[in-house]
């Protein structure tokens, strides 16, 4: 093997990696290129990382025909926006290719077997984001981790949130500074004007940390806050659940808060939801397993078109928050299970019991063991949500090695600016 030149050398970028990545070649090897964009030719620094060789950017020399100038002073060191050079329009076209790559290399699976829907794109590009996790920097600010790196940057505004979030860094940093030694991460989350924080702390709730973020939320005229102790029960301040309507259902109320998840994008939620529904196709009759349902953001929409839906979540705090929603709107035909979804499903299995479809929404990590999951369930037809398109290709593989053919992808544009995307992908029971 070659040893790598000392000084920076000329690259001409070739295309995007499932990670976001420029991917140049240097003497038959591939080069990764964070923050080069197709077309690109540009000067690294070659670096080696275990068997992966990085190229340190150095300077872009000539720009491709897709770059353009970041509308964020920070875009070169954030590492939340890592596509903000790029023109959305490349961005999309990079997002689908990258899908559909990654389940034929890593899943083997062709995209002539099944269909490849166009992809669903944002409603809005920038100022779209009504969660965030930011970290404390210093003694008196909050940022992002830095491009590449759990180095933090510290920052006092960001475009890239929602109106009622884009100011709430800076303004929030100083007023939980009684709290900064023991904060681990400070959650941000809005739904339309109202705004809610929570902070996870690495001890035990004390009274100064109540009284810091409770004349945070007054000083900023907040909802609310949660402390989240490392261990023990949450504390919640004033009234941090924010109230918005579940996708496709607007008369079932749906509630979040900042220590649960919640999709990033709220109007690419209402298409990620429409597309879910779609594929998965469920019946009047049907019995639905939800595996991994959270806060209730497909429940509601599955159990206006089926006979039951049995939602799986692990997190008690999104079980409350769905059980919230059913109750108040007096959804009759849905109930949820607080667990692990792996000794969940095979408890079911024991049981003896059988559904018709399944939805599964699972984190990044995916969802092992899925496969046989649908057969010992007697499931005909399964709709993956995946968030990692690489979960995606090793999962649905099991699915079909199981018996099942793939239908049909739609790619969804969740998260604008940035590598990140949502899949939405069918699998039926029988023959190809």
């Amino acid at each position: 093997m070659l040893p790598l030149p000392e000084t920076p050398i000329a690259l001409t970028v070739e295309r995007l990696g499932q990670l976001g990545e420029g991917v140049a070649s240097w003497q038959g090897r591939t080069v990764f290129i964070p923050g080069a964009f197709p077309g690109d030719t540009v000067r690294v620094h070659l670096e080696a990382q275990g068997r992966v060789l990085r190229g340190l950017l150095r300077e872009v020399v000539t720009p491709g025909p897709d770059r353009r100038q970041a509308p964020c002073s920070l875009a070169s060191d954030c590492g939340g926006c890592d596509w903000l050079g790029l023109a959305e329009s490349a961005q999309r076209r990079a997002k689908q290719e990258i899908v559909l790559s990654t389940l034929e290399h890593l899943g083997h699976m062709k995209r002539e077997d099944f269909e490849v829907r166009p992809l669903l794109v944002a409603p809005r590009d920038w100022g779209y984001r009504r969660r965030a996790v930011l970290h404390p920097v210093g003694k008196g600010s909050l940022g992002y981790f830095s491009r590449r790196s759990h180095e933090r940057l510290a920052v006092a505004e960001c475009g890239a949130l929602t109106p009622a979030l884009a100011e709430l860094p800076g303004k929030l940093a100083p007023l939980l500074k009684p709290l900064a030694k023991d904060t681990e991460e400070v959650l941000l989350l809005a739904e339309g004007d109202k705004a809610a924080f929570a902070v996870m702390i690495s001890g035990p709730v004390t009274s100064r940390h109540q009284e810091a973020a409770e004349a945070a939320v007054r000083a900023l005229r907040l909802e609310g806050a949660v402390l989240v102790p490392k261990e023990g029960s949450p504390r919640l301040l004033g009234k941090p659940v924010l109230r918005s309507l579940s996708p496709l259902r607007p008369e079932v109320p749906l509630y979040l808060r900042p220590d649960a998840f919640a999709q990033a994008h709220a109007e690419a939620n209402v298409g990620l939801v429409t597309s879910a529904i779609f594929e998965l196709a469920a019946r009047e009759a049907d019995s639905v397993l939800e595996l991994y349902s959270g806060n209730g953001n497909f429940t509601f929409p599955l159990a206006a078109g089926a006979a039951s839906v049995l939602g799986v979540e692990s997190s008690p705090v999104g079980v409350e928050l769905a059980q919230r929603s059913a109750r108040e709107a007096g959804v009759g035909n849905v109930r949820f299970v607080q667990g692990d979804a792996r000794k969940v499903c095979d408890g079911l299995v024991s049981e003896g019991r059988r559904f018709d479809v399944c939805l599964a929404d699972p984190p990044r990590a995916g969802a092992p063991g899925l496969a046989k999951w649908m057969v010992a369930l007697g499931i005909r037809r399964v709709v993956y949500v995946a968030c990692d398109p690489a979960s995606l290709a090793r999962d649905g593989a099991g699915v079909i090695e199981a018996g099942y053919r793939p239908v049909a992808l739609q790619v969804v544009d969740m998260f604008p600016q940035t590598h990140h995307v949502e899949a939405v992908m069918s699998f039926e029971k029988g023959k190809a």
